[in-house]
């Protein structure tokens, strides 16, 4: 098979030994895989895989068929078409998968929007509702709104019944934002929306103090991405007043189990809306798995709404 691959900071179309599943694994044909942050990270050498995972060939999510069976798996047949979070090596033609992490690609939905699926929804989806607790009619704030766990968190906290405002910085997105149910707003001015329930924080410690400040009486923040800042000074008393809650989350280095339930609350409440078309995966662009280079580039470059996806040009 060939793989996306880091080589000195740098990425390659490369050759490698096609995976063989082990117990209760399956090998996966990949059709399209999603870029995502942490992908950068990985080639910057500044996030390294969990270990089991490639070092050398990122990837957290992948779309495809199922080639083979490992001893013991019985969850999918051969040929099945199914999607994934993985801990790495999505980018590639070939990767093994445990069958507990897959999820079945529902009727309709093609290989470009399954390859961007399974990260986005199931980090939004545990953040919300496992972490914050998220409940119908609530009042939820999603700060940086148009990439991919944005428009994901988006959507399912509209689908939950909940009131959704969404913080995007460039104008140009805003209309596009919008029309994923959300009322869009300056990031400088979401505090004037409030008071929130919830708050998904995707840009990081700038806007703690502020996501604090802005929380209902048991409001909870979620903080899942950290790109403009990991550290940050709060005012503890503004928190005890609201009687709030902070927590954090990520998912590639979780244990198997811990996966595997993040994977079956996506299927049971998730999956019938992929279907129906309540919720959609937007694509703001796709690229050949040879052409690497430039989809990181493009992602680097910001900008975008939703997500950027690589297929396999074979």
């Amino acid at each position: 098979m060939h793989a996306v691959t880091i080589v000195d900071g740098h990425l390659e179309w490369r050759e490698h030994p096609d995976p063989e599943p082990g117990t209760g694994e399956v090998l996966v044909r990949v059709r399209a895989a999603g870029l995502n942050g942490a992908d950068r990270l990985q080639v910057a050498g500044l996030y390294p895989p969990p270990p089991g995972a490639p070092v050398d060939i990122p990837g957290l999510e992948l779309a495809g068929e199922v080639l083979a069976l490992g001893p013991g798996a019985n969850r999918f047949a051969v040929g099945d078409r199914v999607m994934a979070v993985v801990a790495g090596g999505g980018q590639a033609q070939r990767a093994v998968v445990n069958e507990r992490h897959l999820l079945p690609i529902p009727d309709g939905i093609g290989w470009v929007e399954a390859g961007g699926f399974a990260e986005v929804f199931t980090t939004a989806h545990d953040a919300l509702f496992t972490q914050a607790h998220l409940s119908l009619g609530e009042r939820v704030c999603v700060h940086g709104a148009a990439g991919g766990v944005g428009t994901a968190g988006v959507q399912l906290a509209v689908a939950a019944g909940a009131s959704v405002v969404a913080t995007v910085r460039n104008p140009e997105r805003h209309d596009d934002v919008a029309s994923l149910g959300a009322t869009v707003v300056d990031p400088d001015d979401f505090a004037a929306h409030g008071p929130f329930d919830v708050v998904l924080e995707l840009v990081g410690a700038p806007n703690l103090p502020a996501d604090v400040a802005a929380l209902a009486t048991g409001g909870r923040i979620a903080v899942i991405g950290v790109g403009a800042g990991a550290k940050a000074e709060l005012n503890l008393l503004a928190l005890m007043g609201a009687r709030g809650s902070i927590c954090g989350s990520t998912l590639r280095a979780r244990s198997l189990e811990d996966k595997a339930d993040a994977a079956r609350r996506v299927e049971r409440h998730v999956l019938g809306l992929l279907a129906d078309r309540t919720v959609q995966v937007p694509i703001a662009a796709t690229y050949a798995m040879t052409d690497a280079a430039a989809a990181y580039e493009r992602f680097a470059a910001g900008n975008k709404f939703g997500k950027i996806i690589l297929e396999d040009p074979t």
